[in-house]
């Protein structure tokens, strides 16, 4: 597995740029998560606003440190047009993007974030790592050898889907839900553990239209 320690700078190094506090968005796995948490595509209400999430990102690395927003995504043959405007509503708020072909079920994203996250640890001025994702397959052990060199960690999401960070004794998790602005509408979280006492319904997860597709 891909290990991003840091590398610290000499003691006699001289005064170099800002510390740097890191934000990667995994976009194939947050769209999942949040499209299984709602049973279906997230109307605009349920879309993040990422202008929300940078001033958030702004807020944690204060005055004295740099902030860097990335989203990582995949884009299938044929959707081009569909994801362009995305793409650029996101540099326009001030997000890089890293955009990946999807050409087979390998080609993900993961070990591009791995391989940024570990760019910026070897500069030596990573104080804060954000990392925007639910797998912990991919993230859990780099993310604490993070922290085991002295740089902060932090897991953004959803929490149904987050148990790595959750259990984890070193990474911070913070529900995306609770940062200021993100959604317009509150997410329609109910779930067995989280029932009203009048009973809720819980809507199906696809179409039952979808057992014809199985024969």
């Amino acid at each position: 597995m891909t290990s991003v320690a840091t590398q610290s700078a000499p003691a006699s190094a001289e005064p170099g740029p800002p510390l740097r506090v890191l934000l990667v968005w995994d976009a194939p796995n947050m769209d999942m998560s949040l499209g299984s948490l709602l049973g279906a595509r997230p109307t605009s209400a349920y879309r993040p606003r990422f202008d929300a999430v940078g001033r958030w990102l702004l807020d944690l690395a204060g005055p004295d440190a740099e902030a860097e927003a990335c989203v990582f995504t995949n884009v299938a043959a044929g959707s081009v047009e569909t994801v362009r405007p995305w793409v650029e509503a996101l540099r326009n708020v001030g997000f890089a993007v890293f955009a990946k072909p999807k050409t087979s079920e390998d080609s993900d994203v993961d070990e591009d974030m791995l391989r940024h996250i570990e760019l910026r640890a070897n500069e030596g001025r990573l104080r804060h790592v954000v990392v925007a994702s639910g797998d912990g397959r991919a993230f859990r052990e780099p993310l604490e050898d993070l922290v085991r060199h002295g740089t902060d960690v932090s897991v953004i999401g959803f929490r149904e889907y987050a148990g790595f960070a959750l259990s984890s004794e070193v990474i911070s998790f913070l529900d995306l839900e609770d940062i200021d602005g993100v959604f317009r509408e509150p997410l329609p979280r109910v779930s067995l553990d989280t029932l009203p006492d009048e009973g809720a319904w819980l809507p199906p997860f696809r179409s039952l239209k979808s057992l014809l597709d199985r024969r």
